[in-house]
């Protein structure tokens, strides 16, 4: 998605070769035009499938998520990385490795929401390693639910999680890939 590549060209912070800054537009202070627009864009990509659910993973996924179930009018769900005194133990759950927090959680899902009828888009900002996307995915097969897929805003394209995932049999839809990052060289995206 040629808009998204320009404003993390224009406005993204290259930390080091593996962190990516896109705090000012996408999960920190949110441009909701930019949001409105990738969330068409993959209403657009995912056409083809049956989708009832949108899931995420808290906390940065959940704007674009919202969006996008907006756009596909379904409801969202995202799952929580703690267990917290309104939820039963009723719940699916698997761990999961934040690269961005550089630790381990178990992310947790309350049965109700995620069920075996469902087809389930995965929504998430980024894709490095696959940890949490893979996580996602076990807590949609421990449901008995349809993957129809992931959705993601930017992929590291340069770290293995992509590929991954796309050899393990899943559609996985990058609007941006980044190829290459460094803080003098800047940003090269996959054409």
């Amino acid at each position: 998605m040629v808009q998204l590549e320009e404003r993390i060209r224009k406005d993204g912070r290259v930390l080091s070769k593996d962190i990516l800054k896109v705090s000012s537009f996408l999960n920190h202070q949110i441009d909701v035009q930019l949001l409105d627009d990738m969330a068409e864009e993959f209403a657009r990509i995912f056409s083809d499938t049956k989708i009832t659910k949108v899931l995420t993973i808290e906390s940065s996924g959940i704007a674009i998520a919202c969006a996008v179930a907006r756009v596909l009018k379904v409801p969202v769900v995202f799952c929580k990385k703690t267990l917290t005194t309104n939820i039963n133990d009723d719940v699916f759950s698997t761990p999961i490795h934040s690269f961005t927090h550089g630790r381990d959680y178990n992310v947790i899902v309350t049965k109700d929401f995620v069920r075996p009828e469902d087809s389930i888009l995965i929504v998430d900002d980024f894709l490095a390693n696959g940890c949490a996307l893979e996580g996602l995915a076990n807590l949609v097969r421990a449901a008995g639910a349809n993957l129809v897929g992931a959705g993601i805003a930017i992929e590291k394209g340069f770290q293995d999680g992509g590929k991954k995932l796309r050899e393990s049999g899943m559609r996985v839809e990058s609007l941006a890939i980044v190829d290459s990052m460094d803080p003098v060289d800047g940003i090269k995206f996959r054409s």
